[in-house]
């Protein structure tokens, strides 16, 4: 079998650098660390409102084990009128991709 070795160059504009899929899905993650979202958030990140939300991720047993910040998890649920919604984004974001045929599948 004959090979052809080719030696190419491909100029990089200076407002662009080339990252490693790794380093991608790191730099995203690191985007949300710190970053807490409320309810209009949530709402926005996976356009639907709060009640679909509340019944179908946030309410049903297999979920708020894993999101109930008093059960360890990354979702503050409130207790009182007047307290609001608290979403650790990053954790939320993982959570969201991790689960979406759960979560939008057909029931």
């Amino acid at each position: 079998m004959q090979q052809l070795e080719v030696k190419l160059s491909v100029p990089i504009p200076e407002d662009m650098v080339l990252v490693t899929k790794v380093e991608l899905i790191q730099l995203k993650r690191n985007e949300l660390a710190g970053v807490y979202w409320n309810m209009k958030d949530l709402e926005q990140r996976i356009n639907r409102k709060q009640e679909w939300i509340k019944e179908n991720v946030l309410y049903p047993t297999r979920f708020r084990q894993v999101l109930d910040s008093d059960k360890g998890g990354f979702v503050f649920y409130p207790k009182s009128k007047g307290q609001t919604w608290s979403f650790q984004a990053s954790k939320m974001s993982v959570f969201l991709e991790k689960n979406f045929s759960l979560i939008f599948g057909s029931k």
